[in-house]
């Protein structure tokens, strides 16, 4: 007799996932379509600035190295300071070997409105040097060695490589993760653990949109407090999860 597997699968990465039961359907919820609300979440952010990165990018700031820099500077900073700062740092050095001319103390004035300014001059100068010295000045499309770079996880890793490389990734901030779970798409309890899930489950065909649609869908519908339910286009498949004060 075979015997059944007792290891948790592998999302598409390699990464294990832990998987929860499926919610039980619900006569009052359509089966939920992520196709469909996608689709949905699409036409509800067309008056929403773009996330940083993405804006970023129509702005012609597309390279590997740029979008690096950007995701850096927004790391817990929000996307209103995050964007007039990168802008104005890539208007004095676009490339690894410019900024590595500039020096912590000039970088740290440049971005001097974001979070945790003084350590992300340090990790950008450093992040400079290094692609100079070991990758002759311009980066790799390689997630290991975005991740070896100290400050930068798979979420930044992530969406550079997505946006500036044309890889099928997903990048999964705090809206990203509040909303899949909110939904009942996925069930996890931290974004490392959200991200496997979605490698397991989400057609490729959305891993780089993912974060570029979701963003401003959680910062301006589907918000951490109170979420605007009663006017949100995905509420008739959506399972509310942990919602406790729609408005």
């Amino acid at each position: 007799m075979a015997h059944r597997s007792l290891r948790a699968p592998a999302s598409r990465s390699g990464r294990t996932v832990h998987e929860a039961p499926e919610f039980p359907p619900r006569v009052d919820k359509e089966p939920f379509d992520i196709d469909v609300a996608l689709a949905r979440v699409r036409e509800a952010i067309r008056g929403f600035a773009d996330a940083a990165m993405f804006e970023l990018a129509a702005r012609g700031h597309t390279s590997l190295f740029e979008q690096l820099v950007g995701c850096i500077l927004s790391i817990r900073t929000r996307d209103e300071v995050t964007l007039p700062v990168a802008l104005r740092l890539l208007s004095q050095a676009r490339t690894p070997e410019a900024l590595r001319r500039l020096g912590p103390e000039r970088i740290e004035a440049l971005i001097r409105p974001v979070t945790f300014h003084e350590p992300k001059a340090k990790s950008l100068h450093a992040i400079a040097v290094r692609t100079v010295e070991e990758f002759g000045g311009e980066l790799p499309c390689d997630a290991q060695v975005l991740q070896s770079f100290k400050g930068v996880g798979p979420k930044c890793a992530h969406l550079a490589l997505g946006i500036a490389c044309g890889q099928a990734r997903i990048s999964v901030d705090i809206h990203v993760h509040r909303v899949v779970n909110r939904w009942g798409y996925v069930r996890a309890r931290t974004p490392e653990q959200t991200l496997a899930a979605l490698e397991a489950k989400l057609p490729r065909a959305h891993w780089v949109e993912l974060n570029r649609l979701l963003v401003p869908f959680g910062k301006h519908v589907c918000t951490g407090t109170a979420p605007k339910c009663s006017t949100c286009p995905v509420l008739p498949m959506c399972r509310q999860v942990g919602v406790r004060h729609p408005r």
